[in-house]
């Protein structure tokens, strides 16, 4: 048992430098092919698009880490910018009061996701996915098919591009996405909600069994994942000072590619903040990368998606090599 545990150690580190070298070999090879790509400018601007995919990333993470999988963060996102938007132009509350409420509304579409799977007993993919529609829905409808601005409050858009600290071009959604990256280590690493999470993805039954309710777990762990889509949300309105209803679906691929690549398991289980965060960066740096090279937006996607499937297929590999070593142990 205790080989066993050096060897997943060990594991986890590699694939922890795996991640970091792909990192650094993707900013050589584009500042090789445009050495304008290693600028300060466009360094930061690539932060400044993770800032949004990274929190999106910590959100899809933890249903992964559960072997379960929430598609709907990006309609989220959107859904809770939009109603802070009406609820700040229309109803005239206070902007501070607003960005409570779109944070908040992000947490109740994820606790409807955690209860439709936990209590209802509905796939994870098919209550994320009519989550997505209602929310995708509903942001069109209430906005009526119209972005909704923020141009009333004159300090809104500083929350995500204003500079830290004075310092030109580091925006302060750069330090958010470092402070949620943070607060999900704590949370991850240091607490029973980190470890229940992934208890559950590694055997949902037997954690049930020990005498832990798996069903309120899994709708905390939605709950979250809805906040950072909140969070997010936050980010990307105040980036764009405004909230565009049609924004949201697209978003959800990118953070759960990011997830991936930076080594949560599909199947449950395992997973790292770290490793998210470099994966976020890494789908910016690519996406950035080939915009440069003025590489189209579908081909964008249609390379992503192949880094995608490369991925998942190398961890499906590796889960089954570790399958076996545990048999063998």
């Amino acid at each position: 048992m205790e080989k066993l545990k050096n060897l997943t150690k060990q594991s986890e580190f590699k694939r922890k430098i795996v991640i970091v070298l792909a990192l650094m070999v993707l900013l050589m090879a584009f500042g090789i092919i445009n050495p304008a790509y290693l600028s300060y400018t466009n360094i930061m601007t690539i932060l400044l698009a993770t800032s949004t995919n990274g929190l999106l990333a910590f959100a899809v993470s933890w249903p992964i880490m559960t072997a379960g999988i929430d598609i709907s963060v990006g309609t989220v996102m959107t859904f809770s910018c939009i109603l802070s938007g009406v609820a700040f132009n229309a109803a005239g509350l206070p902007i501070g009061l607003c960005i409570i409420l779109g944070i908040l509304v992000g947490s109740f579409c994820g606790f409807l996701n955690g209860f439709m799977s936990a209590k209802l007993g509905l796939p994870p993919m098919i209550a994320s996915l009519a989550m997505q529609m209602i929310t995708k829905g509903l942001s069109l409808v209430i906005s009526g098919c119209k972005p909704v601005y923020f141009t009333d409050c004159s300090w809104y858009q500083k929350i995500a591009t204003g500079n830290f600290l004075g310092i030109d071009g580091f925006y302060n959604a750069i330090i958010i996405l470092l402070g949620m990256c943070v607060v999900s280590y704590i949370i991850f690493s240091k607490t029973i909600f980190g470890r229940y999470t992934l208890a559950i993805g590694s055997n949902s039954e037997a954690t049930r069994l020990s005498g832990i309710n798996t069903d309120n777990w899994l709708i905390g762990v939605y709950t979250l994942c809805g906040t950072y889509a909140g969070i997010a949300g936050l980010v990307l309105s105040s980036r764009l000072n405004s909230a565009q209803p049609a924004l949201g679906p697209g978003y959800e691929m990118d953070a759960i590619a990011a997830a991936v690549i930076g080594g949560n398991s599909l199947m449950g289980g395992e997973g790292t903040i770290v490793g998210t965060l470099i994966g976020a960066l890494i789908i910016s740096s690519l996406q950035n990368g080939l915009r440069i090279m003025q590489i189209s937006t579908e081909t964008q996607y249609a390379i992503i998606g192949v880094v995608l499937i490369l991925t998942v297929a190398f961890d499906q590999r590796r889960k089954k090599k570790k399958t076996v070593s545990k048999n063998n142990t």
